[in-house]
């Protein structure tokens, strides 16, 4: 069993080692600075005279699939090859022969056609082989450029220098399948000394220049320092004048300042004055409002307090009068009418109505004495004696008394009850507050 397991595991690890060499066979992997170039197949191109068929394929940064036993894999670097270039007598225009040492930075093209082109040229080839193609390039056209400048213009203006090599060199390094990054030129020299003598004069005129320069300079340095004195004492004596115009214009302004600080200041005086008096004006019309307002409390308004007491009793003392007269009013318009319904019988009930109060009131001046009963006949009546009715009534009460019979309740029977009893208010009046009953014939008022 175990020897079973040790087999089944080396056969796996086999299998494992075998997948693995495979797929490191079969997937290339690409750096963005490198190129795979998978040589074996066709496809088409596209460059700048039209598309052409090509014997490769290009993969730039990424991962590529080979086709085993078709397909081979070569890398080319992308990187950048530092060139130095030394020339040496190359002719300038004149005839000067100059030695010329410079740098260059190439690359290879990622660019598609020259890509194309640097493929065609330098595949498989070391980057020392490249490099020397580049080099033997660029030494070429820099002859050229030289050919077309002066001595002067190449030790002077290197930037043009370069800028010249650089155009000269691109259209040939891009037939190559290369790119040309930048150039600087380090050192121009000759060996005829014609960059020295140019020096020399150079220095000599820069020497003839800087002469004139500081006589130049030195004048302009005394001219500048006598107009320095000169402005320097006019300065002094303007300093001079604008002192003592400062001078006069602060004693005028301290006496202006002076002269308004004190009309300020009589002029606060016054106005301290009339608010003190303005104040006393206020002070005083606030002290006459507060006696105003203390007369009112005082006087006026108790005044108007018991005015207004005073018209309140006698609304109430008339309303009273009123309502009792009112009340009066009523109770002889309801006695009228009553004494109207009852005719010719109204007087004799009247009195036989009013006769209890009536004998009370003059009992009450007697002392208690029995009397059964009491008739008041009116003395100028009883003194005539020619009123029927007096006599009829003294007749009645003497038969009653005498004989027992009451005249005046049987002719009450007799007469069939025409003689209606009064209202009770009329019979049996309130005790207070006794109306004056007005006075009938025959009769005293009471009271």
């Amino acid at each position: 069993m175990q020897n079973l397991l040790l087999v089944g595991a080396l056969g796996i690890g086999g299998a494992l080692l075998l997948i693995t060499f495979i797929v490191s066979r079969i997937i290339y992997i690409c750096p963005p600075n490198e190129v795979l170039i998978f040589s074996g197949g066709h496809r088409r191109l596209a460059t700048g005279d039209g598309d052409k068929t090509v014997g490769y394929r290009v993969v730039q940064g990424g991962r590529g699939l080979r086709i085993p036993l078709i397909e081979v894999v070569d890398r080319m670097n992308l990187t950048n090859m530092v060139i130095e270039l030394r020339v040496q007598g190359a002719y300038s225009r004149g005839g000067i022969p100059l030695n010329v040492q410079g740098v260059a930075n190439v690359k290879i093209s990622s660019k598609t056609v020259q890509l194309a082109n640097a493929i065609e040229r330098f595949l498989s080839m070391t980057r020392e082989q490249i490099m020397q193609v580049a080099r033997e390039t660029l030494e070429g056209n820099l002859r050229g450029v030289l050919s077309t400048l002066t001595p002067e213009e190449v030790n002077q203006d290197r930037e043009k220098f370069a800028g010249a090599l650089v155009h000269e060199a691109d259209h040939d390094l891009a037939r190559l399948g290369l790119e040309l990054d930048n150039l600087k030129i380090q050192h121009v020299s000759d060996d005829k000394g014609y960059l020295d003598s140019i020096g020399r004069r150079q220095t000599a005129e820069l020497l003839k220049t800087s002469r004139i320069s500081e006589a130049e300079n030195h004048a302009l340095s005394n001219e500048n320092a006598a107009t320095n004195f000169m402005s320097q004492e006019m300065s002094k004596v303007d300093a001079q004048i604008a002192t003592a115009r400062a001078e006069g214009q602060r004693r005028v302004v301290e006496a202006q300042t002076r002269k308004s600080a004190l009309v300020a200041e009589s002029k606060g005086q016054v106005q301290a004055l009339l608010a003190k008096a303005t104040a006393e004006v206020q002070v005083q019309r606030a002290r006459l409002a507060q006696v105003r307002y203390q007369l009112i409390a005082d006087r006026v308004k108790p005044a108007e307090a018991k005015k207004s007491q005073m018209m309140a009793q006698a609304r109430g003392a008339a309303s009273k009068i009123i309502e009792d007269g009112k009340a009066t009013a009523s109770a002889i318009r309801s006695l009228g009418e009553t004494w109207a319904k009852a005719g010719d019988s109204a007087r004799q009930i009247f009195v036989a109505q009013k006769l209890s109060s009536l004998v009370g009131t003059m009992m009450s001046t007697v002392g208690e004495m029995p009397i059964d009963k009491l008739t008041v006949i009116d003395k100028e009546l009883a003194n005539n004696g020619g009123n029927f009715a007096v006599k009829a009534a003294i007749t009645s009460e003497q038969l009653k008394q005498i004989l027992g019979v009451d005249v005046a309740a049987a002719v009450q029977r007799l007469a069939g009850g025409e003689v209606k009893q009064l209202p009770a208010h009329i019979v049996s009046p309130p005790p207070s507050p006794r109306p004056r009953t007005p006075t009938t014939p025959g009769t005293k008022s009471e009271g």
